[in-house]
């Protein structure tokens, strides 16, 4: 499982998404929480972009901010956010309906809680595609869903299928189903791979460099496996207290970290050819009411 490194790199000159200074604040009694502060990167054309970090740093609230999801007291207070040239920060609701799902879409942690309990998944996929294009012939729409699950590896018999009928595995990749139903120039995996055993995670991680070659759609998956993600990459960002501290090729940043924090999120990877303690950080998280000064 390797990533076409080669052909992404070939491919930059086309910009997928513009984020420009991005500021996500949460607005408290005891002052506004700084969680995503100046955060400027691109998305080129048929690259995955990795984002790791500490819980709590910034991470899934940057990609709640791309797609407008950031829930109150969160809010948006500055920066833009281009998707196909279009700002998605300067949307209005029935803007924003439009383009979800159709331009970008998400892959949320934790499928077993994003899929609705009592619809069959050919109903919920359904649903996803009917909503943006209107109504399809029924054997078109079957025929539609059934090479959408073949393409994530699903057998034919998911489509009669509940969700509390699948496994952990296979309700993820209906989530990726799912997302890529409409064809989107973007899709936003949040740890797509957690809660799921290291057998199944290669599974979810190979349907979406499988999904990336065939579609030549663009990623940015978050995560906390550095292994994981040295496989699935092309480039690499680290955020560390709201902000993108690293972002550079994968192989550069493995060989090469420049920032202290991505040092110690490499160091404390666990080898088995070596023993020796974790490296560890001390102390807590910082306070992004008063978030430290510096890089």
């Amino acid at each position: 499982m390797a990533p076409n490194r080669n052909k992404a790199k070939a491919d930059r000159q086309d910009v997928v998404l513009d984020v420009k200074n991005l500021k996500v604040y949460y607005e408290t009694p005891a002052g506004a929480v700084r969680a995503v502060d100046d955060v400027t990167f691109q998305i080129y054309e048929g690259e995955i972009m990795g984002l790791v970090g500490e819980s709590g740093c910034g991470k899934t609230t940057t990609a709640m901010a791309i797609l407008r999801m950031v829930q109150r007291p969160g809010r948006i207070v500055g920066g833009q956010i281009l998707l196909d040239n279009v700002d998605v920060a300067a949307l209005n609701d029935v803007e924003l309906r439009k383009i979800r799902w159709r331009s970008m879409a998400l892959i949320p942690q934790g499928a077993m809680n994003s899929l609705n309990p009592v619809m069959r998944i050919k109903d919920q996929i359904a649903d996803a595609i009917t909503t943006h294009e209107g109504r399809i012939a029924a054997g078109v729409l079957k025929e539609r869903i059934l090479n959408l699950l073949g393409m994530v590896g699903l057998p034919s018999r998911v489509y009669n299928m509940y969700p509390h009928e699948l496994s952990g595995g296979m309700k993820q990749r209906v989530c990726i189903a799912m997302a890529i139903a409409l064809n989107p120039s973007l899709i936003i995996a949040d740890e797509p791979t957690s809660a799921l055993d290291v057998v199944v995670q290669r599974v979810v991680a190979q349907n979406l460099l499988d999904i990336k070659e065939r579609l030549g759609v663009s990623m940015i998956v978050i995560g906390h496996d550095m292994g994981l993600m040295a496989q699935l990459v092309d480039r690499l960002a680290v955020m560390y207290a709201g902000h993108m501290v690293e972002l550079a090729e994968v192989d550069k940043v493995f060989a090469e970290p420049l920032h202290p924090y991505t040092q110690l999120l490499i160091e404390s990877i666990p080898s088995v050819k070596e023993r020796k303690p974790l490296k560890i950080t001390e102390g807590l998280t910082h306070d992004l009411r008063n978030p430290p000064p510096g890089c």
